[in-house]
């Protein structure tokens, strides 16, 4: 991150933020240490902003740098220690203006980290931005309900990662965490264009077993618009 943003993140890291559990109870502050204060919480491409909040996933892709030895994207190192929250990132957002889009992606899935997410996106679309959120689509899945209409509120567009035109290879090379990882991703990608305005679905060409054609069919019968990935071209 530039020189600036690290010492804005400082300054802001030493917030007295708390967070209000379900039984009542007060979190501590949420990050005051020097650590959380160097770590990369937006990061710069072109003219989007992006938004780096959780290392946390629910694949282990293989063709994922994180799982090969490194956490960077251009010159910009993503590794976090915590699940930065709405306090820390909202003043890093900067001008809006000075922005074609927000986007919700790091090295982790950002719906893993859902109430940062949808507070932070309110917050965007409030100042008159546009948000885009980078998913690999099992929300769904992990909070066992459906996320979208939430996410309908405060989003423009979401990218969901397929990667595979059939079960077995999805889970040679997504490696996935929970069962049913890939009917839920489909399921997910079906009922996205009912909620959210622009949904995009990527495939990665060169990975063993993906006919790419066939992604392309299958995202385009769920009336979504096919993203052509090439392994290993990032950012």
């Amino acid at each position: 991150m530039p020189n600036s943003h690290n010492a804005t993140a400082k300054q802001e890291s030493q917030l007295k933020a708390t967070e209000t559990l379900p039984n009542g109870n007060i979190t501590q502050e949420v990050c005051t240490n020097e650590t959380c204060a160097t770590e990369t919480l937006v990061y710069d491409i072109r003219r989007s902003r992006y938004l780096n909040i959780t290392g946390r996933c629910t694949l282990r892709c293989t063709f994922c740098p994180k799982h090969n030895g490194s956490k960077q994207i251009h010159e910009y190192q993503l590794a976090l220690t915590h699940q930065p929250k709405p306090e820390e990132i909202i003043p890093l957002l900067g001008n809006t203006d000075d922005f074609e889009e927000y986007v919700f992606c790091g090295y982790g899935e950002p719906t893993l980290n859902l109430p940062t997410l949808i507070a932070v996106a309110k917050e965007i679309k409030r100042r008159g931005g546009r948000v885009r959120v980078n998913t690999d689509g099992l929300a769904n899945l992990v909070h066992r309900r459906n996320i979208l209409p939430e996410l309908a509120q405060c989003v423009d567009s979401l990218s969901i990662s397929l990667n595979a035109d059939n079960e077995t290879a999805y889970n040679q090379h997504c490696r996935p965490k929970l069962a049913d990882s890939y009917a839920a991703v489909n399921a997910f990608i079906s009922l996205a264009p009912h909620y959210i305005e622009r949904v995009q679905v990527s495939a990665i060409e060169g990975l063993e077993g993906v006919d790419i054609d066939l992604c392309r069919e299958q995202v385009q019968a769920y009336g979504c618009e096919f993203k052509h990935r090439v392994l290993g071209a990032l950012g």
